[in-house]
């Protein structure tokens, strides 16, 4: 790491992590640290903890953590040197620019500045007099100059390598264009231009910068849409077309809609909290990233029966991450943009005033597909609904929509309650069972969560995280490993790095804590070593330090060839010194 360690104690001197990480998570004291939903996975408790002391966070569900640095770096998708701008942004600091050199971030900003000189590219060839159709295609599509050039609007020519061309032309190399998937290779070797002949639509993400497109032929031809491929700067499921400029409503909902189109019309239109998706189905991710800005969103997706599937798939997806859903029905309309041109946009304000929330939206979903007058539709219906409203959590919220689908049913309360309990019987054990084979054995917990960072050796590692662990709660008993253990005696690779560092730190005298570690691990690595300093450390800590020494010891010698009983083994190497002298 070349940013000047001074600057980046300055910076944590300045970031107390409570405060930044309350700026996205509800947090509650508890002791003496602080508890909220975990923002990097789903989860109803609050297994997310924040420490003041130890400017820590952790979270006890999905096993994340690290310091504010490592944070930031997941809350907003940064890399590392990206993560110390923004903070230090925020507290009125300049990173000292001449202090780094890493060469990923250099990449990034490099492909970056490609992304955005391709955009303008497009946007100027969209202008052009010859390009006179292109602009029409977007006006019939009802859009204004102004919508136009606030999305950033453009056109790919019908050409193999004018985007190379043009790029190569401002010194950009063709792998920079390959790694970013604006050309293609085929199988003889020859390279092109991925997007030939259609609209483009830059996409960017939270700060604005340009980080993919997608591309939209202007007749039948397939496919429709082609889109950027995963890149380094770019990925799909932690990202939302428009969410750039969503985030900046005054509005306190967010509409979720299908298409690119879509979410344009509904922007010019004044419905400035529109997004969709990047060409998938919605993810986790993308959910968690809108959960950040509101509680609330509106399911806008195409009424033909692939948009009502996709709404049933993203109305539990958005759920989990606690927001409040709501489901938008448009009659004899396609999808939002058709319906806004045929009926305007306090058509679509009223439709968004009466959407169903999930509940009564699924409900409504399963009549839809039985003649209630029959008897035999009557009990296909009631077994559907009851199994949808077992999954139901809040006993108040059951009961309400039970009492809705036995009227829609015409049967007594009481007989839908019945069903309904029993059906939720059935997912408990159901779960009990798929917890039972989710249990993993006592190696596999052993394990870093990460498959990257795997033990070789779990027993030696055990005792290497111990050491970790205590020199961790007290720096100075480094002194007291001084001749009995060095980081060559560690088998595992990222925890003798670990230790590496604690030694560094200490030479020089420094503190040796978790934001000291930041910018020299990525946060994965940060997350283990966070899960093993956040234990509860040992009440005789010079004899943990000698019984993890040991084991170690004795682990090394069972491996040797004249290795017979571990004890023996260890008292003879002892008695020899061979484990003697200042090796640290």
């Amino acid at each position: 790491m070349a940013i000047d360690p001074s600057f980046l104690d300055e910076l944590n001197a300045r970031s107390d992590i409570v405060d930044v990480v309350s700026r996205y998570v509800s947090l509650k004291k508890s002791g003496s640290n602080y508890f909220g939903l975990c923002p990097f996975h789903n989860e109803k408790s609050p297994s997310f903890s924040v420490s003041q002391d130890k400017q820590i966070f952790h979270c006890f569900g999905c096993g994340v953590g690290g310091g504010v640095l490592s944070f930031i770096m997941r809350a907003e998708g940064l890399e590392f040197y990206d993560a110390v701008s923004f903070l230090a942004k925020q507290y009125g600091m300049t990173v000292p620019e001449n202090n780094y050199d890493n060469k990923t971030s250099k990449k990034r900003e490099r492909l970056l500045e490609l992304m955005k000189d391709t955009a303008r590219f497009y946007y100027s060839e969209l202008w052009k007099p010859e390009n006179i159709k292109v602009q029409q295609y977007f006006v019939k599509r009802g859009l204004t100059r102004k919508t136009m050039n606030r999305f950033g609007l453009g056109f790919a020519p019908d050409s193999f390598f004018a985007t190379m061309d043009a790029m190569t032309s401002k010194g950009y190399t063709k792998d920079e264009l390959l790694t970013c998937g604006l050309i293609s290779k085929s199988e003889k070797g020859n390279l092109f231009d991925k997007f030939r002949n259609r609209v483009m639509f830059p996409i960017f993400d939270l700060r604005g910068n340009v980080i993919a497109f997608g591309g939209r032929v202007m007749d039948d031809s397939k496919p429709k849409y082609l889109n950027s491929p995963e890149t380094s700067i770019f990925h799909k499921s932690r990202n939302l077309f428009a969410i750039e400029k969503a985030r900046k409503t005054s509005k306190d909902y967010f509409i979720l809609a299908e298409g690119y189109m879509d979410v344009i019309a509904l922007h010019q239109a004044g419905f400035d909290s529109a997004v969709a998706s990047l060409g998938t189905a919605l993810t986790e991710e993308q959910a968690r990233l809108i959960a950040r800005y509101t509680k609330n969103i509106i399911i806008s997706y195409d009424a033909d029966n692939a948009g009502q599937a996709a709404s049933q798939r993203a109305i539990d997806i958005l759920k989990k991450s606690g927001l409040n859903v709501r489901v938008l029905r448009i009659p004899n309309a396609k999808d939002p943009d058709q319906f806004i041109k045929e009926k305007g946009a306090d058509a679509f304000r009223r439709l968004i005033e009466q959407s169903a929330d999930d509940i009564a939206y699924k409900l409504n979903n399963i009549a839809s597909k039985f003649d209630l007058e029959e008897d035999q539709d009557r009990i296909s219906f009631l077994k559907e609904a009851s199994y949808m409203l077992s999954f139901i959590d809040s006993d108040i919220e059951r009961e309400i929509y039970t009492s809705r689908a036995a009227n829609m049913a015409k049967i007594s309360t009481q007989s839908m309650m019945i069903e309904v309990k029993k059906a939720v019987e059935k997912r408990k054990q159901a779960l009990q069972k798929q917890k039972k084979r989710e249990v993993r054995s006592a190696v596999d917990k052993a394990q870093p969560k990460d498959k990257t960072l795997k033990y070789e050796n779990v027993n030696s590692a055990r005792s290497e995280e111990e050491i970790l662990l205590v020199i961790f709660g007290d720096n100075s008993l480094i002194g007291y490993l001084n001749g009995k253990i060095s980081s060559e005696d560690f088998t595992s690779p990222i925890l003798k790095a670990f230790f590496v560092h604690a030694l560094e730190l200490y030479k020089n005298g420094k503190n040796i804590t978790i934001p000291a570690f930041e910018g020299y691990f990525d946060p994965e690595a940060l997350s283990l070593l966070t899960n093993i300093t956040s234990r509860p450390m040992p009440s005789m800590r010079e004899k943990a330090l000698d019984d993890s020494i040991n084991n170690i010891k004795c682990r090394q010698m069972k491996n040797t060839d004249n290795y017979n009983d571990p004890l023996l083994a260890y008292a003879k190497a002892r008695k020899e010194n061979i484990f003697g002298g200042n090796r640290i």
